[in-house]
């Protein structure tokens, strides 16, 4: 039924795709035109400039981030050169040295490049960062409690599961992703678009589907951000279920973690 509904805009959407593939294309194109300086490019672009005027864009920067942050939208590089630091591109490595340490003694934050192959930054709470544990211990809001059920049905799965189960399993919570919810309106779209771009999802297309079928992931921000511990109690109080009872994720969500490698799911 869906798919015959959609097929009137299949030329506009197709469109639409192609549009998004160019912009995305020529964001690359910005990237690729961006060569990282030297040490020694950066010590002759400092002495070119005062005290005055480096602290002034890193407070410009400072504030990009910030303004960003607070939608979890991560920052690229391209992006951050093209619209903030601009002529200033020579000192690039000593601005971003800069904004992390007033981020880190002033906000209590950590700049973080989560993904090393597009260059992209995100923000993270490190105030209550305490022996490993993860920043965010529940859900904040009714966002973040949509959040946290789809993350830890993911968890629960072994850490992959097809949208169909996800989208079942809201239904049973009487949030329908085809319907208008009051709460969050377009479920589907807070959740595939919005929860991705912040990375706390990824939304992969499954190979060989037809119809197509997409899987859902943790995002690299869940794993830097979300106490597995907590998800699991979140699911437990959910269910009406002591968290030791499911054994296997028990065990995972209360290991010692090793080295976070934040970048790992984007080179899946």
């Amino acid at each position: 039924m869906t798919q015959r509904k959609d097929c009137p805009n299949s030329h506009s959407s197709s469109q639409s795709k192609r549009q998004s593939g160019n912009l995305v294309s020529q964001e690359e194109d910005d990237d690729s035109t961006f060569t990282q300086p030297s040490t020694l490019q950066v010590q002759r672009g400092l002495e070119k400039l005062t005290t005055a005027q480096v602290d002034q864009k890193t407070a410009e920067v400072v504030q990009y981030f910030l303004v960003k942050d607070q939608k979890k939208i991560p920052v690229r590089r391209a992006d951050l050169v093209k619209h903030v630091v601009k002529d200033y591109r020579n000192i690039y490595p000593e601005i971003i040295k800069r904004a992390a340490r007033v981020f880190d003694q002033v906000f209590g934050l950590k700049l973080v490049e989560i993904d090393a192959k597009n260059h992209m930054y995100i923000l993270i709470n490190k105030l209550e960062k305490v022996d490993g544990a993860s920043p965010i211990k529940s859900p904040a809001n009714p966002k973040m409690g949509l959040l946290f059920v789809i993350l830890g049905v993911i968890f629960m799965k072994g850490g992959v599961v097809r949208e169909n189960l996800i989208w079942n399993t809201l239904k049973k919570l009487r949030v329908d992703s085809g319907e208008k919810h009051e709460e969050f309106g377009d479920v589907k779209k807070v959740i595939t678009d919005e929860f991705v771009r912040q990375r706390y999802l990824e939304y992969v297309r499954i190979p060989h589907t037809e119809p197509i079928e997409h899987e859902f992931r943790w995002g690299q921000r869940a794993d830097m951000e979300v106490s597995k511990a907590k998800i699991l109690e979140f699911m437990g109080e959910l269910h009406e279920q002591d968290p030791q009872s499911w054994t296997q994720q028990y065990k995972e969500a209360h290991s010692v973690p090793s080295s976070t490698q934040p970048g790992t799911s984007s080179q899946r």
